[in-house]
């Protein structure tokens, strides 16, 4: 029973931080930092959670522009908190069981070897049923990033919330409030930030960040895997098809129109082993639903009205290739 227990309650564990965090992809050497606040995203992306990148051991750096130093810092490393294994429990279960191996040492105590084992047994159920217990009245209190078109509209997020929820984009913040609009109100152009883009970004390439968006969102809809792996890299490709095969296995589709951009800024360019990044803030409205894939009914979202989201798509783009999506982060924007 006590190996079944642990078993099952790793596999809960695994499957679980498949599904929670925040980004997805890769920002080079500057993953793990956080980006630039600008106009259009004036709060802190959610971390990249999901990523081949490998952590520094010493952590990300942060530039002081006025003293020229740089210094680590600690705002993007996860806030570990101690298993129950790990804490007081695991101290308490140390101290009993060397007391039950004493006892049978000594031919009393707790019974002898058979009496030891039990309580072994016994102490492995009580860990377990308190890790669910912990974890069954944590969830309530979890907000969960949905990725790049999760909305709040005054209700809590949903299983089948729609676009680009990797996974389940996941867990961190997620979009703010639904903002209808018009959908002949004109976007507002682009524009950059100045000190924070090193490799002087262009109108044309604002141009086609804005049709990136637009034909992401019109592939990830589609589920054109082709187009997909056309604009986005190996690694976010391989992210985005996770998300598809799992809408796929739970019955469900992604239904997103109406794409259009409403404000961006550029919140970081810089270049790095000869490759070009650029982290983009983008505001953004779209009609945006989960329906079943069998009936076509919509489960989630609104089919008639235009919700908006904010994120941070970074795109990369190689020695004589084009621009990529390499990474999307969501913003908070209460």
């Amino acid at each position: 029973m006590a190996i079944g227990l642990t078993v099952a309650l790793t596999v809960v564990d695994v499957a679980e931080a498949r599904r929670s965090g925040g980004g997805f992809g890769s920002r080079g050497t500057r993953t793990f930092s956080q980006p630039p606040v600008t106009r259009t995203a004036p709060t802190n992306a959610a971390p990249i959670d999901r990523s081949m990148t490998p952590r520094q051991d010493a952590g990300p750096t942060t530039t002081n522009p006025a003293a020229g130093q740089t210094r680590p810092t600690t705002a993007n490393q996860p806030n570990r908190r101690p298993g129950f294994f790990n804490g007081f429990g695991g101290s308490l279960l140390v101290g009993l069981m060397v007391g039950g191996l004493i006892g049978m040492l000594m031919g009393n105590g707790l019974g002898g070897a058979a009496g030891f084992l039990g309580l072994i047994v016994q102490m492995l159920l009580i860990g377990g049923l308190i890790m669910l217990a912990m974890r069954f009245f944590g969830r309530g209190q979890q907000t969960a990033y949905a990725g790049p078109a999760e909305r709040s509209s005054g209700q809590p997020s949903s299983a089948g919330a729609p676009s680009f929820k990797i996974p389940s984009i996941g867990g961190g913040q997620a979009g703010g409030q639904a903002n209808v609009r018009p959908a002949a109100t004109p976007a507002p152009a682009p524009v950059t930030d100045g000190p924070a883009d090193e490799i002087g970004v262009q109108q044309s390439d604002l141009d086609q960040f804005e049709k990136m968006l637009k034909d992401v969102q019109a592939a990830y809809a589609a589920e054109d895997y082709g187009a997909l792996r056309r604009l986005t890299t190996p690694e976010a490709m391989s992210y985005l098809a996770e998300e598809l095969s799992d809408n796929a296995t739970s019955g469900v589709k992604n239904d997103v129109r109406d794409v259009h951009l409403v404000q961006g800024d550029v919140a970081e360019a810089w270049s790095e082993n000869g490759t070009d990044y650029a982290t983009v803030a983008m505001r953004y409205e779209s009609i945006d639903v989960m329906r079943d894939r069998a009936t076509g009914k919509v489960i989630s979202g609104d089919p008639d009205n235009l919700t908006e989201a904010v994120e941070l798509w970074t795109f990369v783009r190689k020695p004589g290739a084009e621009w990529q999506v390499s990474a999307i982060q969501g913003v908070s924007h209460d």
